[in-house]
């Protein structure tokens, strides 16, 4: 029986023998009590095709996470409330899309762009910015590099960063790497991740879990910041 340490959404896909080399990683997870909420990259590049396969999507928005990006609307807009609610900071990060903020000349990789209109990088309306939150623009796949994130934690004493957003193994991986690396103690809200690929978001969570966060189930985050709220 899977105990609940692994009780996640890679248990289907993580076999036995993996799950015992991975076993000393079993600890208490939690949320420090000065925590702030940090939403990677929900814009609505993530969401055009709209609710459909992401194999379908991919055709005509190779960027679109699809059914996945949906399915993981209503969890999100619970996770926000609940921060609001118990009066967490709130931080965005979107793509940097001023005409002149990159330079073109070369490139690390020769993947290709994709600016898909004007509004590819704005914040997805179920979770808009409201005053006090910070967005926080990026150029590469991290919040924390090259930005003012860790600034802005530093300054408010922050110990943890809940994490939410996409894609899994890209941006959310990233940051939460990042974020583990420059001090904090990072949580992952497991149904509020969402990545093009099934696999990867489960490999990049188990992985994630083991080394570097606390992934927890919406509910448990929810749960807890509710009782600070009341308190």
């Amino acid at each position: 029986m899977t105990d609940s340490f692994e009780d996640h959404c890679w248990k289907d896909l993580i076999p036995d023998d993996i799950l015992k080399l991975y076993s000393h990683y079993r600890r208490d997870l939690f949320i420090g009590p000065k925590p702030a909420l940090l939403a990677i990259d929900l814009y609505e590049l993530a969401y055009q095709g709209g609710p459909k396969p992401v194999s379908e999507v991919a055709r005509d928005f190779p960027s679109s996470c699809g059914i996945n990006a949906w399915t993981a609307i209503k969890p999100t807009v619970r996770l926000f409330a609940a921060a609001r609610q118990a009066g967490l900071p709130i931080f965005y990060t979107t793509g940097d899309d001023r005409k002149h903020a990159k330079p073109t000349r070369f490139t690390v990789t020769n993947r290709r762009s994709s600016m898909d209109g004007v509004d590819a990088f704005k914040i997805r309306p179920e979770w808009a910015p409201q005053d006090g939150d910070v967005v926080v623009t990026k150029q590469r796949a991290s919040g924390f590099y090259g930005t003012s994130l860790t600034a802005h934690l530093t300054a408010l004493g922050i110990d943890t960063v809940i994490i939410c957003g996409e894609s899994t193994s890209g941006c959310v991986r990233a940051s939460t790497v990042d974020g583990y690396s420059n001090g904090f103690h990072m949580v992952m809200a497991e149904e509020c991740c969402f990545d093009r690929s099934d696999i990867s978001h489960k490999v990049n969570l188990f992985d994630l879990h083991h080394k570097y966060a606390d992934v927890m189930r919406v509910n448990e985050i929810i749960e807890e910041l509710d009782k600070r709220a009341r308190s």
